[in-house]
């Protein structure tokens, strides 16, 4: 898939998420840190790419990206994976208390899930593809859904841009329907 679905995918999946939770008094920092790196985890397993909207927004991103490639195993392995899951959602957790010194009124819990479903999205979006991901890393398997290849989406073909307006579709209607739940959201920020 591409940055842009990802990005999609990894806002649509945070908004269902906090609708389901109860509303609570949630300061600014926490909003906005929330969505930040929930959208850098909607593109943190292709760090793992040296082409990759992660680097190319970098500086001397693309040298990064290039000791990333070799170092991770190369494009859609380690960080395509349920160890690389886990090993991100742990360092980002690292990371977060860190962060938590320089803006206490963070909430790094809510920041931690926020990043930690951007990066679930990424995976579950990635089965849709025809290269798949290997899920279940050591073992050299490749998970797709539906498990047929030919039947599964080519990254930035049609199947992807009809699948990025039906979720567009979706978060319209979602957010329609939850409206009230959202506004409560809203209001308990301060």
């Amino acid at each position: 898939m591409t940055a842009r679905t990802h990005d999609l995918a990894a806002i649509s999946s945070f908004v269902i998420v906090a609708t389901v939770q109860t509303a609570r008094p949630i300061s600014v920092a926490t909003v906005l840190l929330a969505l930040l790196f929930n959208q850098i985890g909607g593109i943190f397993p292709d760090i793992d790419q040296p082409t990759a909207p992660f680097w190319r927004n970098l500086p001397v991103g693309r040298l990064f990206g290039k000791a990333f490639d070799k170092l991770l195993g190369g494009h859609r392995f380690l960080t395509h994976s349920l160890i690389g899951f886990l090993l991100s959602g742990w360092m980002f957790h690292w990371l977060l208390h860190m962060l938590n010194l320089l803006i206490p009124k963070m909430d790094a819990h809510i920041v931690w899930w926020a990043f930690m479903i951007g990066v679930a999205s990424h995976l579950f979006m990635d089965l849709f593809t025809k290269e798949g991901i290997p899920l279940l890393l050591p073992i050299p398997l490749k998970f797709g859904v539906p498990p047929v290849k030919a039947l599964r989406i080519t990254t930035g073909k049609l199947g992807e841009k009809l699948i990025f307006i039906a979720l567009l579709a979706f978060d319209i209607w979602f957010c329609s329907i939850t409206y009230s739940d959202l506004a409560a959201i809203v209001h308990q920020i301060h």
